[in-house]
């Protein structure tokens, strides 16, 4: 195969936090990129994914979450959808 050097201006803090998470996992950071760029080119799509960071508010709310599943305090099962909605109104 022949390569060709790719030069990318990319900021200086994404490129060490993303070659800190390629090196997690034991993946260099050009072998991630070269990758990404097959598949453009194979597929002709561009995918991006992101997944929602964890925050102290969400932690509290799953906390109430699973305490009131514990508990026993959760709706339904509901039969029909006029059975849900009559739920939520009395709420």
């Amino acid at each position: 195969m022949k390569t060709a050097i790719l030069n990318v201006k990319v900021d200086e803090q994404v490129k060490k936090r993303a070659q800190a998470v390629a090196g997690g996992f034991g993946i260099p950071l050009s072998t991630l990129v070269n990758a990404y760029l097959i598949e453009l080119a194979n597929t002709g799509q561009i995918h991006f994914s992101t997944v929602e960071p964890m925050t102290e508010k969400m932690e509290k709310i799953i906390e109430i979450a699973q305490k009131e599943i514990v508990q026993g305090d959760t709706s339904g099962p509901f039969e029909n959808l006029e059975e849900l909605f009559e739920h939520l109104d009395n709420l």
